[in-house]
């Protein structure tokens, strides 16, 4: 069930949301729990209920080592618990997630012939996997407080965060439920929940499903592309993701917000940054704390030298690369960004400070190239598009005026006086969608400021709520991007 179909938002949260103040408001806490943990689960396994044996078995693991280690005093042993839970979360993740990537390399290497296994990922694996692991490093430190299996259940499964996140920390979500203030429908967190919703869904089914026609076509017909149609596909992937992933994260924000939950901000503008660091400190900001707090100040962060830093720096890339997917590009990806992260280290101590505009074009453009491996099937394929961007032919330039885009799928969107592949309404539609990211203030900002006046915000949200299921109609719905990871 996805965020943006028509049985989610006008049949699963309103029936989830009414029964769930209907039972908290009778003082029914265990109920309104119990029924938030089986409502999310449902959720879960609307895509396959195999998938719910896994989580489930998954959060009895994980809740009954962070149990064991809450009712010990022996250190030692406490550490040798944490130490097996996180071998057993890392192990069902690698298995799941790793194991054809590691036979198919072994089988390349060796010359060897191991079947592969086939295995279907489980949805959302690597999310909570990493907030589980939190969790137990947090009960390790003694930062986190009994809680029965119902509430740490709801901790996991809460689906407003459970597909693609935020990974978010036990303290700082659990005592939200158990406040008796949250227990009752607040209306003004109703006014910005649906706010900050339609925000994100506007950005899912208008903008990023848009730039996903041109994204796969140009992606699919790689090898066809001129260097202007590379240019054009590879921005409107980097288009796509950013709106994709932003939109999820105000969705996520917003459907929280109806519970009286705020879920920490896991997005921020990430292409205004004028270096990489920046960039990593607004891009998916929970995953980055996860790996600051749990692997990079673990392995020594910047305390052990120069040339330690550099090392834990490409570390925590390299392992957000590979946590992102199974595959070489992936890898790539994220080894480009470790060594982007140390050279801007490295640039910083020169104190030398390039114009705003000048660093942030370098930084937006290496984030765009760095996107192509990101997106792209094989590494093969990512090299013959870069090459045809950076190789450049500029008659292909002229030739974008000459002639529609050779993107099939976007040549069966005719609305009679233009065409989705017709490439002035393309570079139009990116180049607005640009400029909207580098310059306006982003869905938090206006989230903010945002003070509900209802007959205005009631009005203003059926007319937008009208245009986006005209929209959706137009495009059907997609699964958001960070759903494959």
């Amino acid at each position: 069930m996805l965020f943006n179909s028509f049985e989610f938002i006008f049949l699963f949260l309103p029936i989830v949301l009414v029964v769930y103040f209907i039972l908290a408001g009778k003082h029914k806490h265990h109920l309104s729990i119990f029924w938030l943990v089986a409502a999310s689960l449902f959720f879960y396994s609307w895509w396959n209920p195999i998938y719910s044996i896994l989580i489930i078995g998954s959060m009895a693991f994980n809740y009954g080592i962070g149990k064991w280690m809450n009712r010990i005093e022996d250190e030692p042993f406490r550490k040798k618990l944490l130490i097996f839970g996180i071998v057993g979360n890392v192990g069902l993740l690698g298995y799941f997630k790793y194991a054809d990537f590691f036979i198919k390399n072994i089988n390349f290497a060796f010359d060897a012939n191991i079947s592969l296994l086939h295995l279907m990922l489980p949805l959302a694996i690597s999310f909570f996997t990493f907030q589980q692991i939190a969790y137990l490093v947090d009960t390790y430190r003694h930062e986190t407080k009994e809680y029965n299996f119902l509430t740490y259940s709801l901790f996991v499964t809460f689906f407003p965060q459970l597909i693609a996140g935020p990974i978010v920390h036990h303290k700082e979500m659990m005592p939200q439920f158990a406040a008796d203030d949250n227990k009752r429908l607040n209306i003004e967190n109703v006014a910005l929940g649906c706010y900050i919703f339609i925000i994100g869904l506007a950005k899912k089914v208008a903008i990023a499903d848009t730039m996903a026609i041109w994204a796969n076509d140009g992606f699919q017909s790689y090898t066809a592309l001129t260097s202007a149609e590379a240019w054009i596909t590879s921005l409107a992937y980097t288009m796509q993701l950013y709106f994709d992933f932003s939109g999820y994260c105000d969705m996520a924000i917003g459907i929280a917000l109806l519970f009286n939950i705020k879920l920490p901000i896991n997005f921020n503008s990430p292409y205004k940054s004028r270096n990489i660091q920046d960039f990593w400190r607004r891009w998916h900001m929970t995953l980055g704390r996860f790996l600051t707090q749990y692997i990079y100040i673990p392995l020594g962060g910047n305390r052990k030298g120069e040339m330690r830093t550099y090392f834990n720096i490409f570390a925590i890339f390299a392992i957000s690369g590979f946590w992102h997917g199974a595959g070489w590009t992936f890898i790539i990806w994220g080894v480009m960004h470790g060594v982007a992260s140390i050279i801007c280290r490295a640039w910083g101590k020169l104190n030398i400070q390039l114009p705003y505009l000048v660093s942030w074009f370098i930084t937006f453009q290496f984030v765009n190239v760095a996107w192509v491996f990101f997106r792209a099937e094989t590494v093969g394929q990512a090299v013959v598009i870069l090459k045809k961007m950076f190789i450049f032919d500029f008659s292909s330039v002229t030739q974008l005026a000459q002639k529609p885009l050779p993107f099939q799928t976007a040549t069966s969107f005719d609305f009679g006086w233009f065409t989705m592949n017709d490439p002035i309404v393309v570079l139009l539609f990116i180049g607005f969608f640009l400029f909207m990211s580098f310059v306006y203030k982003n869905s938090i900002e206006m989230l903010e400021g945002f003070q509900p006046k209802w007959t205005t915000v009631a009005w203003a949200q059926l007319a937008i709520l009208f245009v986006l299921i005209s929209v959706f109609y137009l495009h059907k719905n997609s699964e958001f991007l960070y759903f494959n990871f």
